[in-house]
């Protein structure tokens, strides 16, 4: 590929938001843990964390991806615009953003010696809100040259529309013969297109995709000629990745090293991300399917490991009465 061609995300891009603080209490009328907010946290999620760890190994990456008008986009724009190439896309409808809650202290769920021996607080409750679209509206002038220019293409499917544009579809199936394209499929959204290179659902997408059966067997093949695409990897958290090729029909389990294991407890949202972002690299290299799934099970192991996507936060004390004496005795 010449020098300066990009590697392109297409997606739908999120705003998560972590909640952190105190439960020292519970509310009077439930059980319901209440919680002292100490700080926010903000990132990019989805295809916008995708282009975020794709631009942290030096790349040319543009983000092709719905944005609302609302302020939640404002804020997610200020996360990504210093670090890719965004190209916007009308969106019908509020961003979607995934808040988790987090709490250390009596009242969270197990009590403080889960907190303490994991030193993290723990999970409460995850608050999703949003319902953001892409529409059909035509593909500015620049996204159609950037697909064009594209060293390799990774589609970061969230449901939120962009994967099934009728315009992006036709091209990445004109460009799929020469250009390597990664699908990260979502169980709201379309079927990749045929050509796509490598197909990296979850576990339990595939389940759901082979009708509760995943094993060694012929049905991941099956699957792989139906979309008539180059192969399917399902990654499997800590147990790797089983990679099916449908030229050949092989299928492998390709394993992660017991030494690369992050430890128990370890933050994983972001790790499929991680994965296809470096199956993509991998392919752009002109690597074939299963070198780019070997690298992309140490890859997503070593983001895990490194802390996820905490390196892509941004920090935001919280302003409510009482933060700061909760964030003070936050281990406390």
């Amino acid at each position: 590929m010449a020098a300066g061609d990009p590697l392109v995300v297409i997606g739908d891009a999120l705003l998560d938001i972590d909640v952190e603080g105190r439960a020292d209490r519970c509310s009077p009328d439930t059980t319901a843990p209440v919680v002292d907010v100490a700080h926010r946290t903000f990132r990019p999620g989805g295809a916008g964390l995708a282009a975020r760890l794709a631009a942290a190994q030096e790349r040319e990456v543009v983000l092709i991806a719905g944005f609302a008008e609302d302020e939640a986009a404002g804020r997610l724009r200020g996360l990504l615009d210093s670090h890719v190439r965004v190209i916007a896309l009308p969106q019908r409808g509020s961003t979607v953003c995934k808040q988790r809650v987090r709490a250390i202290g009596p009242c969270a769920p197990n009590g403080h010696a889960r907190a303490r021996q994991s030193r993290r607080p723990i999970l409460i409750t995850r608050i999703d809100s949003g319902a953001g679209q892409v529409g059909a509206d035509l593909l500015p002038d620049e996204a159609v040259a950037v697909l064009a220019a594209a060293r390799a293409v990774l589609v970061s499917d969230y449901g939120g529309g962009a994967a099934a544009h009728p315009q992006i579809r036709g091209l990445l199936r004109a460009h799929a013969d020469h250009v390597p394209i990664v699908w990260d499929p979502h169980p709201r959204g379309p079927v990749p297109i045929p050509g796509a290179a490598l197909v990296t659902p979850n576990h339990a997408e595939a389940l759901t995709l082979l009708s509760g059966r995943l094993d060694d067997g012929p049905d991941l093949w099956r699957l792989a000629k139906g979309w008539a695409v180059g192969a399917i990897a399902v990654t499997l958290g800590t147990e790797g990745a089983l990679v099916c090729l449908r030229a050949s029909g092989k299928r492998l389990r390709i394993p992660l090293p017991s030494v690369a294991k992050a430890p128990d407890g370890a933050d994983t949202c972001g790790a499929g991300d991680s994965f296809a972002v470096a199956a993509a690299a991998r392919l752009a290299e002109g690597r074939g399917p299963e070198s780019a799934v070997r690298r992309a099970v140490l890859a997503a192991a070593e983001f895990v490991g490194s802390g996820a996507a905490a390196a892509f936060s941004e920090t935001e004390a919280a302003t409510v009465s009482g933060a700061s004496a909760a964030w003070d005795r936050l281990w406390t």
